[in-house]
């Protein structure tokens, strides 16, 4: 089958590849988003988005989908809940295969697949996404104004995060599954010192409950094997994150030891013409908003990239 030939190929349509194919497709750029699911990544699974500047409150799927069609309006093709079988990006046109027998090139790679938190993997963990089970306390913490929530975790980001949604709840209950915490001593100490924090060591959620919306849920302590339920109105589970590169890993593209992908300040990779925006980087904050300003400056980047070489095309 003949490959199709695009200015540049996104893999991942989040926020992140998103953006990256307005801009690109804006300016006249021939553009493709491949993405293994739906598009609008993690975003999709946010019941409500407050913090996005200029919009008072949006749901994260009709975020997403407004993105989508404007992404569209521009001319960006798109195809979704597809599987990559074959890459070659060290080559100067770059080309991959899909497992419905596709093949494409471009000129440049945009790297957007995003990531995901660590899930407990409990009963209940699933149905309460977004009703109650949250990753992401900048996103949804306001919406828990005096009421009663608990954290999951025992390192720094669990710590802070637990101490920094004491300013919406009225109490949280801090769950961590051994006899003592990972993080940072000052970051205990704070947490400790909280009077709204009630701490339960050695202790797991062995399922979250409820109809509609999660109402409690079933704790074990992991001494005593006892368990006992608590009734609350949202979970905050903090126990690690995964970038989405499984599929990268033995090959061209430099991760760290975190398996995130390593940038420059232009975003452009370790291989030259294969930039990376959104999650799946090597950074500390994680926000639609930053995902949003990391395929700005990727996009930008690739279509100063393609500039370039059609201009040396054009000299020989």
């Amino acid at each position: 089958m003949e490959s199709v030939h695009y200015d540049n190929i996104i893999i991942g349509a989040g926020p992140a590849g998103l953006t990256a194919g307005i801009y690109l497709s804006r300016a006249k750029a021939k553009t493709l988003i491949l993405d293994s699911g739906v598009a609008g990544g993690q975003m999709i699974l946010t019941h409500q988005i407050a913090n996005y500047p200029g919009i008072e409150s949006i749901s994260g799927y009709a975020l997403s989908n407004n993105m989508r069609n404007q992404a569209r309006k521009f001319g960006c093709d798109m195809l979704s809940g597809v599987s990559i079988t074959q890459i070659d990006f060290e080559s100067e046109i770059k080309s991959l295969s899909l497992s419905n027998g596709k093949s494409f090139s471009a000129d440049t790679i945009i790297l957007a697949t995003g990531g995901r938190s660590r899930t407990l993997g409990v009963p209940g963990e699933t149905n309460f996404k977004g009703r109650g089970i949250s990753y992401c306390a900048t996103c949804d913490g306001d919406f828990f104004q005096d009421k009663e929530i608990a954290v999951v975790g025992g390192g720094n980001t669990a710590l802070e995060e637990a101490v920094s949604l004491t300013k919406y709840a009225s109490k949280v209950t801090l769950i961590h599954q051994f006899d003592h915490f990972q993080g940072f001593k000052h970051a205990e100490d704070e947490a400790r010192s909280n009077e709204k924090i009630h701490i339960n060591l050695n202790s797991r959620i062995v399922s979250f409950n409820g109809e509609d919306k999660l109402t409690s849920i079933t704790v074990e302590n992991l001494l005593t094997h006892d368990q006992y339920n608590i009734g609350l109105d949202g979970v905050f589970i903090f126990i690690g994150y995964e970038a989405n590169t499984d599929f990268l890993q033995g090959r061209c593209i430099y991760l760290n030891e975190r398996q995130e992908i390593v940038t420059d300040d232009k975003l452009q990779t370790n291989v030259s013409g294969v930039f990376a925006a959104g999650d799946a980087l090597a950074k500390r904050f994680r926000q639609i908003t930053t995902a949003v300003s990391d395929g700005t400056i990727a996009a930008l980047s690739a279509m100063e990239y393609i500039n370039q070489r059609k201009q040396k095309e054009a000299a020989h």
